[in-house]
């Protein structure tokens, strides 16, 4: 199924470079006019897609203060809020969808967004988006899957926290609706994620085990855990983007800005065309490079009769003489006629005696035929 998938005329691939996302999440920080800022300046960087959330309060959770709907948990980013107030200070108002789309595809970007439920689905319909993502909580909603699956659009679920059997019920699930165009990206549901958890092996698993195309969703800091994830297998990268971390925000303590974003672009082709194919020997643009290896050099002035020794035959660059395994083989041998010093190494030089019938390379080469 690799290479297959199409977003927007895009092609999502291994023989294609990365697809970098830009998320919005809430760094908006609800102002629509900082919205619109942050997707001119993910243009500006490369990124090739912006993805939104589009959710509201009441579709995520219940308005409530207390027990598992408030969050106590020390080491949360948003520790002493209620699910359903952060829920309202993340969300983008979904008003603002149609014009934050209108301007990432004026600017070349390639808008879409999250649905965390069947009305996101139907509005997200209504707005033409060319696919959809399942985030990391929502791969376990089934029902959500099927709504998305049934657009016909190609999907893009995150796996965080899931188990292989959750993954292949999601991916079952979508693709007995008929979802052809699928990319599971490896993720880490923590915020930040450490290196450590970030287990980027999983990524040529994932493409072993489901047949799809992978990718990851990223949220370590910096960029290092992307480009290696493109090492791997890679074709889809996904980052938190905002103008600023210290402008504050639900998501800015592991959001990516502009510099970074613009570098995670750059660095992240440049693993992919490094992967290139197994090769050995000389590429195209080695070849002048040749003449720098060490080969066998006569290093002194002889006369004919001259005998070879390691004060007057050395190794050194340039690399026109006799390959350097030579040299024992060529030690005692005399030389028969006379040759200045600088002059690289070669059978012809020796005395009918000691030079070979034929250079050992053609022996070899007429052994092999026979």
């Amino acid at each position: 199924m690799t290479d297959k998938i199409s977003i927007a005329g895009r092609s999502i691939g291994r023989s294609h470079k990365p697809f970098i996302i830009a998320e919005m999440s809430g760094n908006h920080n609800q102002s629509l006019d900082r919205a619109l800022a942050i997707v001119e300046a993910a243009a500006k960087t490369g990124a090739h897609a912006l993805k939104l959330q589009t959710y509201t309060a009441d579709t995520m959770t219940l308005d409530l203060d207390q027990d598992e709907f408030f969050i106590n948990d020390p080491d949360s980013l948003w520790k002493g809020n209620s699910l359903h107030k952060l829920y309202q200070q993340a969300y983008t108002p979904w008003e603002w969808h149609k014009p934050i789309f209108e301007r990432a595809r004026a600017l070349g970007m390639i808008p879409f967004s999250s649905p965390f439920d069947a009305s996101a689905v139907d509005f997200l319909e209504g707005l033409g988006v060319p696919c959809y993502k399942i985030a990391s909580f929502e791969n376990t909603d089934l029902p959500l899957i099927r709504k998305v699956a049934s657009t016909g659009k190609p999907m893009i679920i995150s796996t965080g926290m899931a188990n292989v059997a959750e993954i292949d019920e999601a991916v079952r699930t979508a693709r007995e609706v008929g979802c052809k165009e699928l990319v599971l990206l490896k993720c880490t549901s923590t915020y930040p994620a450490t290196p450590s958890d970030t287990n980027l092996l999983t990524i040529p698993h994932l493409r072993g085990m489901f047949g799809c195309e992978v990718g990851l969703s990223d949220h370590t800091f910096g960029i290092g855990a992307s480009v290696a994830s493109v090492a791997l297998g890679a074709s889809v990268i996904e980052k938190h983007f905002t103008l600023a971390r210290a402008d504050g925000g639900v998501d800015s303590s592991f959001s990516m800005e502009p510099d970074e974003m613009a570098s995670l672009v750059v660095e992240t082709e440049r693993a992919w065309m490094a992967l290139g194919e197994v090769h050995y020997g000389l590429t195209g643009k080695e070849k002048d490079s040749r003449v720098f290896r060490r080969s066998l050099y006569v290093a002194e002035d002889l006369a004919a009769g001259d005998v070879l020794t390691d004060k007057n035959l050395r190794i050194i660059r340039p690399g026109l003489g006799l390959p350097p395994k030579y040299f024992s083989t060529l030690i005692g041998k005399r030389v028969g006629r006379p040759v200045r010093k600088g002059t690289p190494m070669s059978w012809d030089l020796l005395t009918p005696v000691d030079a070979p019938v034929v250079e050992p390379r053609q022996a070899a080469s007429r052994n092999a035929r026979a």
